[in-house]
């Protein structure tokens, strides 16, 4: 594995198995729930609420901030050059994006892609955690620090997070860094990658 340049794998996707119909129809109400959601002044700026994408059986949940311009345009979260980045990590880990549960914080994108504002991860988190409640995955990883700071309920910065494995509702969290700034600082690859063998030593075992 180089540390500039993910490797790309070939991998075969599992079909999971069909959800119950009670469980179809309480994901479906989650969703029209978000779509419909005006719990901050978020929702008067968006052209679409970005709710998920991934199978509710993934083995894996990945998290990350907030929607930017492209999300917010596809209704699809990590779609720009940060999720072509993310889709290249995933094929390092042998995983595609199609078996993998991939959420935001905020299902909104902030004005300008600024930081979100404390009350508006409040308004939104109870959707995240009803994902996480949902998918159970064996493993979370927390794409950045608003990511990792509101699964975790912390104000520690990034720097003290990575490099341990947390625990969120008895599920392991591995926090590394967000595709966006690694693409602002491509020398800390090696770095993410290191988290990213850390998650999948974890999955593993699960």
């Amino acid at each position: 594995m180089g540390i500039t340049v993910w490797e790309r794998r070939d991998v075969s996707v599992a079909s999971p198995g069909p959800p119950s119909a009670a469980d179809a129809g309480d994901w479906e109400r989650l969703a029209e729930e978000v779509r419909s959601c005006t719990r901050c002044p978020l929702h008067a700026g968006r052209t679409q609420a970005v709710f998920g994408v991934g199978p509710r059986t993934a083995a894996w949940c990945f998290v990350g901030e907030a929607p930017g311009a492209e999300e917010d345009r596809r209704g699809e979260p990590f779609v720009g050059r940060a999720g072509q980045l993310l889709d290249s990590m995933l094929r390092a880990l042998a995983l595609d994006r199609r078996e993998v549960f991939i959420a935001n914080v905020l299902k909104c994108r902030p004005p300008g892609n600024r930081d979100p504002e404390p009350s508006e991860v409040a308004s939104c988190l109870p959707f995240l955690r009803a994902q996480i409640a949902a998918v159970r995955p064996r493993i979370l990883v927390a794409l950045g620090r608003f990511a990792a700071q509101s699964l975790l309920a912390t104000d520690q910065p990034l720097a003290r997070l990575r490099g341990r494995v947390h625990d969120y509702e008895g599920i392991p969290v591995v926090v590394t860094y967000h595709p966006a700034y690694l693409l602002r600082r491509p020398a800390d690859k090696a770095a993410a990658w290191a988290d990213l063998k850390r998650a999948r030593e974890v999955a593993d075992h699960e």
